[in-house]
């Protein structure tokens, strides 16, 4: 049936019957509509629900080693209740701590900011957003939610088990994850953890060549590449960072796989454990970091890239005014691609790499500050002097600027190899990376969440739990992350549960109790979320107007419940780019409004 949804070099092809017959078969059952479904709006909605309930096990696990970090000394007897042999006496153990600091950084890393955040907006936007019914292939495309679905089954199981679950860092370098009798969180849970990721990278191929296709293939007549919203633009660099990417940490994955149940070598060499040597000759560990950071790199503008792309276009859209720059921000976005690829090294500067190696990866990882200010400077020209709307999403959107520009400030120190040596493998790296990239992510995530809400499920969120939502997520983020720099500079390493034995560090004792006390509060915030999101799904305020943000890109010309194949007629014809915001003495133009005779051209 996809064939009939085809659109060939900007010609429409439109089927009459094609969209009652979509209608007809999709209302059969439950289970056809909702769970297996092929329309490409459920399936982002599948993804977006799905990443909502592993932020919050993730967000939970992050509590949890707060309170062990913060209160070193006092046990907590409920944890004991939970967590048994895990907690003896209320205290987390040593091997459970470093088993929740791992599933806490796989979970938010991948299941969240990666399929959360690209699997739920590039579903949704994508064939909105450009004229199509749906997907190139709606069947992959399903095939794609349900691949993430078991990879997240495996990841979840691996929490149940005896051993528990892995616990080797998300990095999950070796030897320590190659040797199952290392520790007990090396035993089956590293299994089911490498088993989860190998799925979880099915998905997203199969999610990124649909995507990467969609955008080639099917736009409607008049959607040229230069009249693609930047949001779209954002997908399609994620998709293909994705697809060239994760095939080289599904390599990674099998071979240490290989190493931990067939006994080769790729990753161990001289090694002895327990007074034991083992025949293990020949690997570097340090091939599997190679492997791990050439997509671990990419895959920090994978999780970043959609939300630049939505931040874009949510700021245009309730600031009333033209995005500004929108050639400069397509060519930063190219070159933030590029570059992605050519900085892996600047994460094993301690490896003893070769300084010539290491003075050329710290180049090439400065230059990304370019294309990156050039984002930030045309974010902050587009909001100057505008009209500007403080709904929850433009507020979310400008927070991520914020923090987008006050965590990239700290990517300048890591980057610079002497520097980074010291700093290397402390909570100063931490601090970076969780405002850089994780909070970042996040607050794009929400905005997009709050802007396009209306569009997925015909109702708003309540506005006031919105911005009690954004204060304190604002505040507490930068109250949690900030002095951790402050701990990164005096030495205190990253991922130790308790700093006492050190005299240099007790210091930091009442500040990590603030620090806990803040994520608490935040966590409980993001479950506010959580019900005002389900809440509004059934009982939110109805959306009355097929265009509630006044926008001028396709997705709003849908009915406000759009079935399956989105327009109910043909498919709108394109005539402009999609930013002509407070032009000619009208507020906003659509895109598909043909331009007129006098009209000043953009």
């Amino acid at each position: 049936m996809s064939e009939a949804l085809h659109v060939h070099h900007g010609e429409a092809i439109t089927h009459e019957s094609h969209h009652d017959e979509h209608h007809g078969h999709h209302q059969e059952t439950f289970i056809s509509k909702y769970v297996f479904s092929m329309d490409h709006k459920t399936i982002g909605k599948q993804f977006l629900i799905t990443g909502i309930i592993w932020a919050i096990i993730g967000g939970l696990f992050s509590v949890l080693f707060r309170l062990q970090l913060g209160y070193p000394d006092q046990s907590f007897p409920i944890l004991e209740t939970f967590f048994g042999h895990w907690a003896k006496g209320g205290q987390i153990q040593p091997e459970f701590y470093y088993g929740l600091v791992t599933m806490h950084g796989t979970v938010l890393v991948f299941f969240v900011l990666t399929a959360g955040l690209s699997g739920t907006f590039a579903n949704l936007l994508i064939p909105l957003q450009i004229g199509a019914r749906d997907m190139a292939s709606p069947f992959l495309n399903m095939l794609s939610y349900w691949f993430f679905f078991l990879a997240s089954i495996v990841m979840l199981s691996s929490i149940f088990i005896h051993t528990g679950p892995a616990s080797g860092g998300w990095t999950m370098y070796p030897p320590l994850s190659a040797l199952r009798q290392a520790g007990e969180g090396q035993r089956l849970g590293t299994d089911l953890w490498l088993i989860s990721m190998a799925l979880f990278i099915v998905s997203s191929l199969l999610g990124g060549l649909n995507y990467i296709s969609t955008i080639l293939n099917m736009r409607t007549k008049g959607m040229s590449m230069t009249r693609m919203p930047l949001t779209i633009w954002a997908m399609f660099f994620t998709a293909v960072l994705g697809v060239l990417s994760f095939p080289v940490l599904l390599s990674g994955a099998i071979l240490l796989l290989f190493d931990r149940n067939l006994g080769t070598s790729f990753y161990l060499s001289d090694i002895v454990i327990n007074g034991e040597i083992l025949p293990n000759e020949g690997g570097s560990a340090i091939l599997y970091q190679h492997l791990f950071w050439f997509l671990g790199h990419p895959e920090v503008y994978i999780i970043l890239l959609p939300a630049m792309g939505m931040v874009s276009e949510i700021l245009s859209v309730n600031s009333r005014k033209p995005i500004f720059g929108y050639m400069a921000m397509l060519g930063s976005l190219f070159a933030i691609c590029i570059l992605a690829f050519l900085v892996w090294a600047h994460h094993m500067f301690v490896t003893g790499l070769n300084p010539f190696l290491g003075s050329v990866f710290v180049l090439l990882t400065l230059l990304i500050a370019v294309p990156s200010a050039i984002k930030v400077f045309n974010w902050l020209t587009t909001l100057w002097r505008g009209n500007i709307r403080f709904t929850p999403a433009s507020l979310f959107a400008i927070g991520f600027v914020s923090l987008f520009i006050s965590g990239g400030l700290t990517g300048i120190f890591l980057g610079n190899s002497t520097i980074d040596i010291h700093l290397h493998d402390t909570m100063f790296v931490v601090a970076h990376f969780h405002i850089v990239m994780g909070v970042a992510s996040f607050f794009g995530m929400f905005a997009g969440v709050y802007h396009w809400f209306p569009k997925m499920f015909g109702r708003y969120l309540n506005n006031t739990l919105g911005y009690i939502h954004f204060w304190v997520t604002m505040v507490g983020s930068y109250l949690i992350f900030w002095p951790m720099h402050y701990q990164g500079l005096a030495g205190i390493p990253r991922r130790y549960l308790d700093k006492k034995g050190w005299s240099s560090f007790n210091q930091f004792g009442d500040l990590d109790k603030m620090i806990t006390v803040v994520s608490i509060i935040v966590f409980a915030v993001q479950l506010m979320f959580v019900f005002n999101f389900f809440y509004s799904i059934f009982k939110g305020r109805k959306v009355t107007t097929t265009n509630p943000w006044g926008a001028n890109t396709l997705e709003w010309t849908t009915p406000i419940r759009p079935g399956h194949g989105n327009w109910e007629g043909e498919i709108p014809e394109v005539h402009r780019w999609p930013y002509d915001y407070g032009k000619d003495g009208r507020e906003f133009i659509p895109q598909t409004e043909p331009v007129g005779e006098n009209e000043s051209k953009h």
